[in-house]
């Protein structure tokens, strides 16, 4: 499971309402790359693929890969505007190292 924090579903909320977005889902994913040899990946989409989980917390519909899937299990989506930068955080209990901006992790 997934979770998304209050701060995360704000900003969410917000985005997809400025974009006129409203009724699309929120995709999380993991790809390879970045400085630790995998990146998050977080995008609006309006279609469901065959291989996606659907999970919905906080009235934020997510849709994640199967192969991501296994990679983000337990972790909370939260959104950060503090003095160290803005922007989407992803705190993965999995992750065994992370890089310095958080952008990416390995296992």
């Amino acid at each position: 499971m997934i979770k998304i924090s209050n701060s995360a579903k704000d900003r969410l909320l917000h985005l997809l309402h400025k974009d006129d977005k409203e009724n699309s889902f929120v995709r999380v994913g993991v790809e390879s790359g970045g400085c630790s040899g995998l990146s998050y990946k977080l995008d609006f989409d309006s279609l469901k693929n065959e291989d996606d989980e659907l999970i919905e917390d906080n009235n934020i519909k997510l849709l994640i890969n199967k192969k991501s899937f296994l990679y983000l299990v337990g972790t909370t989506l939260e959104f950060s505007d503090g003095l160290n930068g803005k922007g989407f955080v992803f705190n993965n209990p999995n992750a065994s190292r992370t890089c310095g901006c958080g952008e990416s992790f390995s296992l």
